[in-house]
């Protein structure tokens, strides 16, 4: 058998909202699920400005990885989806922050709308070390 998938879920980042996991882990590969601006209780920040949505997301992300012992220098591959490619520089200068030295492969996707109105949804892939 090709291994089991581990679901991965904490308390210390949002619910999902819909039929999926905040994460699975799969042959040493952590599958982290989109993350919008809605902080680990369930709050939405919709009206807060883009610098603010986007440390949510990023906290909730990190949270993740934190609850499938990683951290941010296991992340392989970032995919970013912001409404208003003008909003590029400000998440770049914040990202940077979060992760320091540590470069993933990334992309930053501009997209006419996201869900419930947010300007940002961060979705990722980085190392699992879980034995699946």
């Amino acid at each position: 058998m090709a291994g089991e998938i581990e679901s991965i879920h904490t308390t210390h980042a949002a619910t999902p909202g819909g039929h999926y996991a905040q994460a699975v882990a799969h042959q040493g590969i952590l599958y982290l699920s989109g993350q919008l601006p809605v902080r680990a209780d369930g709050r939405h920040n919709i009206g807060e400005p883009f610098e603010v949505q986007v440390a949510v997301a990023l906290d909730n992300l990190m949270a993740i990885l934190d609850a499938a012992g990683r951290g941010p220098h296991d992340l392989l591959k970032v995919t970013v989806y912001i409404a208003g490619i003008e909003h590029w520089p400000a998440f770049d200068r914040i990202y940077a922050r979060y992760l320091g030295e540590h470069r993933p492969a990334r992309a930053v996707v501009p997209v006419p709308a996201l869900h419930h109105g947010y300007l940002v949804e961060i979705e990722a892939l980085a190392r699992s070390g879980l034995k699946s």
